[in-house]
């Protein structure tokens, strides 16, 4: 019984190393990317908001060996996707900020989406 479920563990564990590949990466993933404890109308924190964007970019088409050219270009063209698509939110919540809209603290984020 205990060899059963080591090998079942082996292939659970294994089937958890598979590198995405360029067909894989039209499964959408996002982030949520919270800006509740950032002042938007100040260039610094819109500069913030901005490097978290980038990162969440990052994270959402994140593939683990991009070091072969065909998935490096992938993943860049994911990462430069996912922040236009969260170009309109970023600016819509930077003019909300700078015209002194209030907005509730659980509404305080984007989501940046991979596709």
């Amino acid at each position: 019984m205990l060899k059963t479920i080591s090998a079942v563990a082996a292939v659970t564990a294994a089937s958890m190393l598979v590198v995405p590949t360029v067909s894989q990466a039209s499964v959408s993933s996002s982030a949520r990317v919270s800006y509740a404890d950032l002042n938007l109308a100040s260039p610094v924190g819109a500069q913030i908001l901005e490097r978290r964007i980038a990162g969440a970019a990052k994270f959402v088409c994140e593939i683990e060996d991009s070091r072969e050219l065909a998935l490096a270009n992938a993943t860049n063209s994911c990462r430069s996707d996912a922040i236009a698509g969260a170009q309109p939110q970023y600016e819509a919540a930077v003019a909300a900020a700078r015209h002194g809209s209030v907005t509730v603290l659980d509404g305080a984020s984007l989501i940046v989406t991979a596709l």
